[in-house]
């Protein structure tokens, strides 16, 4: 596992991306696990901050609920639609898996109950149309084993 600031320090032009389709807009989607194993979709919003990647959850909702039973998830960037006439000028989409590690609310919030975490990253993913558009482009980052590139036709 790796916070944020680890996989800027080892693959910086990857990250850079990464971090700027997560920032293109305000909701992601974030992954999480039901007590029967089943998973659950969800909006959050999420911020880079202070080398991690933090967000936080309302009091009393089931996916605040499902993290701290289990703190497993993914979460996937906002989706920019390429033009259909050219999708190898689309940015691509990307997503992360890990663990969410819960934090002290900040001494300021009027949300008691709430929760507040930063993700422990496994995998980084950053997926695009290749130029020509005729393949994918599928950049990894994992822990333990860094950056890798590849392409899938």
């Amino acid at each position: 596992m790796a916070r944020w600031e680890e996989i800027e320090k080892d693959a910086p032009e990857f990250a850079a991306r990464v971090r700027a389709l997560f920032e293109s807009g305000t909701n992601k989607t974030i992954a999480t696990l039901r007590k029967d194993g089943s998973p659950r979709i969800s909006a959050c919003e999420a911020q880079f901050e202070q080398g991690d990647i933090t967000f936080g959850m309302m009091p009393g909702s089931v996916k605040l609920a499902d993290l701290r039973r289990d703190p497993r998830l993914a979460m996937h960037s906002p989706t920019l639609e390429p033009p259909a006439d050219h999708p190898e000028s689309g940015p691509g989409d990307t997503k992360l898996a890990g663990r969410a590690v819960e934090t002290p609310p900040p001494a300021d919030t009027p949300h008691v109950g709430a929760g507040f975490f930063r993700v422990d990253i496994d995998e980084v993913a950053l997926t695009y149309v290749g130029v020509p558009a005729d393949h994918l482009v599928i950049e990894t980052w994992h822990a333990g084993r860094g950056y890798r590139r590849r392409t899938r036709t």
